[in-house]
């Protein structure tokens, strides 16, 4: 089956991030590396955890099949700095709208999660939530994609991405203090740990 973590990281080309870097005024790619790693770990986490109920992957199966199928990864430098926003159909605004989509999947984590991705990449939070919020279509994306390719039901969207969080999570310390983040409801150790962690996971996202 395949890996939601591995295609989402085949999107982010050098070229990509360096644009990105220059969107939200990081300090180098570096920093905006480590973020899009922790975010694109973090959203495919809280994906899976919101799939694990029949009604909520009643609900993302549908929120895919209405907004997010794909397209917009054909033009990826283009959606993911803007260039792909002007002239869209109701459908692609909203496969585009990073702002609502965060909003449903992290509810109110989002915050947090912000406080989250700047502690690991060194970002504002300024800067890692506009990051977020251009990202958030990515992942959107390439599920929806990949449900429309292989013709995934329910049962088969959430198989992908539990599947893919502990895939991930074997190999990725970060993957596996994201997910218990996501599990808890303060801002207990785990906070500290990803703080002790900060830019010592560059890299390791990207690395072939």
């Amino acid at each position: 089956m395949a890996n939601l973590m591995e295609m989402l990281q085949s999107q982010l080309s050098e070229g990509v991030l360096d644009q990105l870097t220059q969107k939200i005024g990081a300090n180098n790619k570096e920093q905006t590396q480590a973020a899009a790693s922790g975010i694109l770990s973090t959203l495919t986490a809280a994906l899976a955890k919101n799939a694990a109920t029949p009604e909520g992957a009643s609900a993302l199966a549908g929120a895919l099949d209405r907004d997010h199928d794909g397209s917009i990864l054909d033009d990826v430098m283009g959606m993911l700095t803007g260039g792909a926003s002007n002239n869209n159909t109701p459908t692609q605004s909203a496969a585009l709208n990073g702002a609502g989509i965060l909003k449903h999947v992290l509810g109110g984590k989002q915050s947090n999660v912000i406080d989250m991705i700047s502690k690991m990449s060194g970002l504002n939070s300024g800067q890692s939530g506009s990051l977020m919020e251009m990202l958030a279509p990515m992942v959107l994306g390439t599920l929806g994609k990949q449900k429309k390719q292989a013709n995934l039901d329910q049962s088969g969207l959430s198989d992908i991405l539990s599947k893919s969080v502990k895939s991930d999570a074997s190999n990725n310390a970060q993957m596996s203090l994201i997910t218990r983040f996501l599990d808890q409801d303060g801002d207990g150790s785990v906070m500290d740990d990803i703080a002790g962690m900060g830019m010592s996971m560059l890299g390791k996202f990207f690395k072939k």
